[in-house]
């Protein structure tokens, strides 16, 4: 006779609730990884090589800022970087403002201010006032990168420059830039 089949045990993590086996595709396998190592090496073998290889890197980065006549380490700490999954890395945005100015229908006027949030101007406030200052429609779109830019009726590239350094002194004028032609030109 055939034995009655027993039930399976599933270990769940202890961080992020998941079975051990599917923590790798779980929110945060970062937090889970000191777990996973202290309570099933065998599942993931690569961790402990990991957890070998940095307690290493740690010892020599410790050895290497110590010096015998007491003075500091001269090296400047590294930037991190933010990796995203895949092992790409994401890189900073430059802080600048791009303001460029397009046609449709061959009469209507439309000029495209990008990267404001980027200093922490809300754009629906920024629209707002853009839209009042002169005196014209403004809304916020997505733009072709699906970022969110600011579209304002008519050509207003004359004045934007001063308007924006009045209104929002954390944006340095150096830093707004002109697409004309296909090419980034300096507001200045």
């Amino acid at each position: 006779m055939a034995e009655k089949p027993q039930p399976v045990r599933v270990l769940y993590c202890g961080e992020c609730g998941l079975p051990a086996e599917y923590c790798e595709f779980g929110p945060d396998f970062e937090k889970c990884k000191p777990w996973l190592i202290q309570n099933v090496p065998d599942l993931y073998p690569d961790l402990l090589k990991e957890a070998d290889v940095k307690d290493a890197d740690k010892v020599s980065d410790q050895l290497q800022s110590t010096s015998i006549s007491g003075a500091g380490s001269s090296k400047p700490k590294q930037e991190e970087v933010k990796r995203l999954p895949g092992g790409k890395i994401k890189k900073k945005e430059k802080q600048e403002v791009i303001i460029e100015k397009m046609t449709r229908n061959k009469r209507k006027c439309i000029t495209t201010v990008k990267g404001l949030e980027l200093f922490g101007v809300k754009l629906s406030d920024a629209s707002k006032k853009l839209g009042k200052k002169f005196a014209t429609g403004a809304s916020v779109t997505k733009g072709p990168t699906e970022k969110e830019q600011i579209d304002v009726q008519g050509d207003i590239s004359y004045d934007i420059v001063e308007f924006i350094t009045d209104t929002w002194p954390d944006v340095p004028e150096a830093a707004i830039f002109f697409i004309e032609d296909g090419k980034k030109v300096p507001a200045a």
